[in-house]
């Protein structure tokens, strides 16, 4: 099975690897896949001609960032003066390209949803990561993708589970709660009969 995401894939990911051995063979590009606009750009070389089973992919929180190129922080993000990466409208005919794409490999698809933005947050607003989603989860229910709610989970952790306030990342603990339910929905997947 393959995963694609951002950074919080990049935390979780080992850890499926090691709650699904035996069960499941887990890739992941070495790569951040970054917003919607990278995967149009790399997803057949992330996918190459591997027959895949299951794909469980992720994208939004690049989409949804603002950045300035004259801002001083990690990734030039800047809320206050800088310009939102992919628009709400973008990243729904982007999600629509890459589904098309995805379905091509005949694989099972899941979709997880977006991970919470703190408050503090550089270069994203709180509340984009709801309203992504929201549009992220109309073009999975219009095509019959499962959406595995990363998004629910994390809006429960406290803020001792991130790695510093305003940062979207995730101590070692935070993953592996990600890695429980990203392994959960996974072999539920296996398990379905493929759809004809």
């Amino acid at each position: 099975m393959l995963i694609l995401g951002d950074s919080i894939s990049i935390g979780y990911t080992p850890l499926v690897i090691d709650l699904l051995e035996g069960k499941a063979n887990v890739s992941r590009p070495k790569a951040n896949c970054g917003p919607t606009t990278r995967y149009l750009q790399s997803l057949d070389k992330w996918l190459g001609d591997t027959k895949w089973d299951v794909i469980h992919f992720n994208v939004g929180l690049h989409d949804l960032c603002y950045r300035h190129p004259d801002a001083k922080g990690y990734g030039n993000r800047d809320k206050v003066n800088g310009t939102l990466s992919v628009t709400l409208e973008q990243y729904e005919a982007n999600l629509e390209t890459i589904l098309s794409r995805l379905k091509k490999t005949g694989a099972k698809i899941i979709f997880a949803s977006t991970s919470v933005i703190p408050e503090g947050e550089a270069g994203r607003k709180v509340g984009d990561d709801i309203r992504y989603n929201r549009v992220a989860a109309k073009v999975m229910a219009k095509h019959g993708i499962p959406v595995n709610d990363l998004h629910a989970l994390t809006t429960t952790f406290p803020a001792e589970l991130f790695v510093k306030p305003g940062d979207v990342h995730f101590k070692t603990i935070g993953s592996q709660k990600l890695a429980k339910q990203v392994s959960t929905v996974i072999v539920e997947q296996l398990q379905l009969p493929k759809a004809e």
